[in-house]
């Protein structure tokens, strides 16, 4: 299937690392230009490289820390600067820290609103509106089935995570007339370096080792496995694509069947 994603601008929030550089690479094999945006210029730096084997000329980054709305309207305007309008828009940066209740402070409660709902609101404002003056785009928000079951020791960036759903599905309805869609993934336990953070919480809260909260984890997945970063990749490339024109306002759960919910 040809998805159309030759020569468009993709931005990508959270691109350095984890699933966000999963869809860099995914968007470049399929001839896009991406601009990844990042807190840490090092790591930003370290993807470059990895990703440069794909056309380097058609990779840029901007260092920026998005729970800064400033420095995500300069990052913005970087992107448009080197690779023209952004086309399509995936937010896959921020994460909550994971906390076991008992743990928990109103401070944490705030800073997961700022590091998981604020980075994505701040990118998604100026991007959706600039979308909506040219008639065309397509918003992929990364965003995690925390916000749809409650889990211990994810409460603060559960919530978040709600948030963000609706704000999804909201903006989608909003938006639609001005030919934007906007569409929501998520992931359940997926092999990225902050997977190793929630074990670690979740081993504290049941007692027991790490390697035991996974061993216990994997079990409780139908499929028998956690999801692999480039497989949430896929994923997003078909929302943003023109073959999905007819899907937004959709909060997709990718949790190998953990949850059997109905949406």
């Amino acid at each position: 299937m040809d998805l159309h994603l030759r020569d468009k601008h993709i931005l990508i929030t959270g691109g350095s690392k984890g699933i966000g550089l999963a869809c860099a690479e995914a968007f470049l094999q399929e001839g896009a230009r991406v601009t990844l945006v990042s807190r840490d210029a090092g790591n930003l730096a370290r993807a470059r490289t990895q990703l440069a084997a794909h056309a380097s000329e058609r990779i840029h980054t901007h260092a920026a820390d998005l729970r800064d709305a400033s420095a995500a309207h300069a990052a913005l305007d970087a992107a448009e600067a080197a690779f023209g309008a952004v086309d399509v828009l995936v937010n896959s940066a921020g994460a909550a820290k994971r906390t076991p209740a008992e743990e928990l402070t109103p401070q944490a409660w705030q800073d997961a609103m700022q590091a998981k709902y604020f980075s994505y609101i701040h990118m998604i404002d100026p991007t959706i509106k600039r979308m909506a003056a040219r008639g065309v785009g397509s918003i992929v928000n990364v965003v995690g089935n925390g916000g749809k079951v409650a889990s211990p020791i994810h409460l603060p960036g559960g919530a978040a995570n709600a948030a963000l759903m609706l704000a999804s599905v909201g903006l989608a309805n909003a938006y639609a007339a001005q030919g934007v869609r906007v569409n929501a993934i998520n992931p359940g336990l997926t092999l990225t370096d902050r997977l190793q953070e929630g074990m670690d919480a979740d081993a504290r809260l049941q007692g027991i080792g790490t390697d035991e909260a996974m061993q216990r984890a994997v079990a409780r997945i139908p499929l028998g496995r956690m999801a692999r970063p480039e497989e949430v990749a896929n994923a997003v490339l078909f929302l943003a694509s023109d073959p999905a024109s007819y899907i937004t306002g959709v909060c997709m759960s990718m949790d190998g069947a953990m949850n059997p919910i109905v949406v």
